[in-house]
């Protein structure tokens, strides 16, 4: 990663492990794979660790945070991503990197695409997470072609979701580092409609900068972002190829919802904020919703092709899963969007300690909103 993407007081570090040499983000003078009880942040899609250096340099010294770059984004190696398999190339790579940092069980933040890759860590390697804590996540039936709370396909082949939904001009706009606002689809334009509500504007200038330079770092094409499509002839006409960042998160692939299942079920944290425009029961990245309000035409209606209800799919996951011994909080900050920790980072904080230090003790699924008392720094 560029050394002006790092906020004073953060350091890199490059761990070299058997599948990838991965880019590691911590504070100053904190060992990787030193003392304390290690808190690693995984970060979504367009992104890379450099979004999470607000909370690297917050979180109180008994805790060790690290946050990694996938494969692909920052300064991680940009070996291609085998969507066939789900994201678990992604998870994978995180338990390699557990391995090589020596840690024994780990507390995961993951945010949005990286929900999904916590969770598949946790699916694996269940007796290694402490904690698990899910900023805006990905449905457990991943993105796109799915309806209902138990994520059932619209198609088998999961028609409306992949590769093929990226908007084109934002995909050239990576590929070409556009870092202005000129169009509506460069990275700082979608940063500020999509990655934050508009009650969130304006960020610290430095900061917005920064959160540019990481989606800039999104390695693009058929590999990468966004991967590649199959041509159907089923509304909306695209269905997900084998390779690339979108159709890792087609519903043929990733189906997280297993944690209900798991014998043992660490403490869960699903933080969101209840404007997000990217994952929500409306979502503007959801083509079967777009094609309800009929910005993608041709639309079959409702009972064909419905749009995805992302965060009633959630619930419903973290509902059997506090039904069948495990235990959830969630906390919904009003007039945030799709980045809790970029747009509100003190409640977020509040929120996160709060998960770490005295984490849900019983199933407890009763939406929490933060108050002025929950606000003190």
């Amino acid at each position: 990663m560029s050394a002006d993407l790092l906020l004073n007081g953060v350091a890199a570090t490059l761990v070299r492990t058997p599948r990838l040499t991965q880019q590691v983000l911590h504070p100053e003078g904190v060992d990787p794979s030193g003392a304390g009880e290690a808190v690693l942040f995984v970060h979504g899609n367009v992104s890379s660790a450099a979004f999470w250096q607000p909370q690297l340099l917050g979180l109180e010294a008994r805790w060790r945070p690290l946050a990694v770059d996938l494969r692909g984004f920052g300064g991680t190696d940009p070996l291609p991503v085998d969507a066939r398999r789900g994201v678990r190339d992604w998870a994978d790579d995180l338990a390699a990197l557990v391995d090589a940092l020596e840690l024994t069980r780990v507390h995961l933040v993951g945010w949005s695409m990286g929900a999904g890759v916590v969770l598949q860590f946790l699916l694996d390697h269940p007796q290694r997470v402490a904690s698990v804590a899910l900023v805006a996540p990905v449905s457990p039936y991943g993105f796109g072609g799915t309806a209902g709370h138990d994520g059932r396909r619209v198609h088998a082949d999961g028609t409306g979701s992949g590769g093929g939904a990226a908007n084109p001009e934002f995909v050239a706009a990576l590929a070409a580092g556009d870092t202005s606002a000129d169009t509506p689809a460069s990275p700082r334009s979608v940063l500020r409609a999509f990655y934050v509500a508009p009650g969130s504007l304006p960020l610290d200038p430095q900061l917005e900068d920064v959160f540019v330079g990481s989606m800039l770092t999104t390695r693009t094409g058929l590999d990468h972002y966004p991967g590649d499509a199959m041509a159907v002839q089923a509304w909306p006409g695209t269905a997900p190829g084998g390779r690339g960042v979108l159709n890792t998160m087609a519903p043929t692939v990733l189906d997280v919802s297993g944690i209900t299942e798991l014998p043992v079920k660490p403490p869960v944290l699903w933080i969101r904020g209840d404007a997000d425009q990217i994952v929500s029961d409306t979502s503007l990245f959801d083509l079967a919703y777009l094609g309800s309000v009929g910005a993608v035409p041709g639309w079959p209606g409702d009972r064909d092709f419905p749009p995805q209800p992302m965060v009633t799919q959630t619930r419903a996951v973290l509902d059997r899963y506090a039904a069948s011994g495990g235990r959830y909080r969630e906390a919904v900050l009003p007039g945030v969007g799709h980045s809790p920790h970029v747009e509100r980072p003190q409640e977020f904080a509040v929120a996160l300690l709060e998960h770490l230090t005295h984490p849900a003790a019983a199933p407890s699924n009763t939406p929490e909103t933060p108050g002025p008392d929950d606000l003190r720094a």
